[in-house]
């Protein structure tokens, strides 16, 4: 079968597309029959430049930046194309010439006009404004007043709706996510991670305890709701050091609020890291907090963070809840006081915060597997060429 895989990012950038994208790929073009022929043929169209990315390591063939009409060549030449996310050339094209379309969301842009479901200039989560007809606050919703921008993400929004309604097939990760999106033939398929060795866990003894944060230092993660939290601890006596990982348009305002807050001494922004960095930090971590408002479909982070097998606090955002099941501690997004309990008490009874973690871990293993992931994707597109040929 003849697969094009369509995803607007792709490494060398770094993200949860990214990262879903070339595990899905790699597997996809190793997988074989019984007498070893390749079941895929396999190409990544993607618009990311590759730098010096090492393409020619990849079991499949990757082509970047491609004009229009090599795209719609790529088009033409596959049996059934993935789109991943709502990208509407390729969906549109795919429509165009009766090719089998599969499109995998990685974001809200079918239900939110900004793709993100939180509201700005606020900072608050969206309610779910669009689906509701409450068209005014989408286009007021922008950091800074762009009208013209706004209008254009409101009416685009309404042809993302209209051209997933008629594709063969929309894949969400979360069944919390496809509750939302109301598209028709829609199918849940959780994304999938590679098992790997649990972190060593830490000694419960060490003091100060060490908080950790990793991502882009934007709105939608919730540092600044983490900060407040860290206040809280700190007026209570608690010793800890809270190192947060990342970079991004935030980090001089976050810096400034751990300044005001009086937290220079417990709060260390370490920038973008190596993985070998990254991991090292792990090893010495007594908890990871998720913190975000909005913007997450699945929760890759919360689900890497599970694996390693060290305690957890996340959101109670919905697709953090479907991951974590009761594997780990949750908190009232963008409510630091309970963000401050949670993290209190996971430090407080360290023998019951790595049996959850335990749990959570088990629990990544048992339900999202990188190779279910794989399996499932490639009985969809066999479903979907059998449909096409049938109609």
């Amino acid at each position: 079968m003849k697969l094009l895989i369509y995803s607007h990012f792709f490494p060398p950038s770094v993200g949860g597309v990214e990262t879903i994208v070339l595990a899905l790929a790699r597997g996809l073009a190793e997988l074989s029959t019984a007498d070893s022929s390749k079941i895929f043929d396999l190409t990544v169209v993607t618009l990311t430049p590759g730098g010096s990315y090492p393409d020619d390591t990849l079991p499949f063939k990757v082509v970047r930046q491609p004009t229009a009409a090599q795209r719609r060549d790529w088009i033409r030449w596959a049996d059934v194309v993935h789109v991943a996310g709502a990208s509407l050339a390729p969906i549109a094209w795919s429509l165009i010439l009766r090719r089998p379309v599969v499109v995998e969301h990685h974001a809200f842009q079918t239900i939110c006009p900004t793709g993100q479901l939180f509201q700005e200039p606020q900072n608050v989560p969206c309610p779910g404004h669009f689906m509701a007809g409450r068209y005014s606050n989408c286009l007021h919703c922008s950091q800074t007043p762009q009208p013209v921008r706004s209008f254009k993400l409101w009416l685009l929004t309404f042809v993302r709706r209209f051209l997933c309604g008629r594709v063969e097939l929309n894949i969400a990760p979360t069944a919390w996510l496809a509750s939302l999106l109301h598209l028709p033939r829609t199918e849940v398929i959780p994304h999938g991670l590679e098992s790997k060795e649990a972190v060593l866990p830490v000694s419960w003894q060490r003091r100060p305890a060490v908080i950790l944060f990793i991502g882009r230092l934007v709105s939608t993660k919730g540092v600044g709701v983490l900060l407040a939290a860290a206040k809280l601890l700190l007026e209570q006596g608690q010793a800890f050091k809270l190192f947060i990982i990342g970079d991004g348009p935030e980090r001089a305002a976050l810096e400034n609020q751990a300044r005001t807050a009086a937290l220079s001494a417990q709060v260390k922004f370490l920038g973008s890291l190596s993985a070998q960095e990254i991991e090292q930090h792990f090893s010495g971590a007594s908890v990871v907090v998720v913190p975000s408002l909005a913007g997450e479909v699945f929760g890759l982070v919360v689900a890497e963070n599970m694996l390693r097998g060290i305690p957890l606090v996340a959101s109670d955002l919905g697709s953090f809840s479907e991951v974590l099941g009761e594997s780990g501690r949750v908190f009232a997004r963008g409510d630091a006081v309970s963000l401050a309990k949670q993290i209190s008490e996971v430090l407080g009874n360290p023998t019951s915060a790595m049996a959850v973690a335990a749990a959570a871990r088990h629990r990544v293993l048992d339900f999202f597997p990188l190779r279910r992931m794989i399996e499932a994707h490639a009985a969809a597109y066999r479903r979907v060429c059998v449909s096409r040929e049938q109609k």
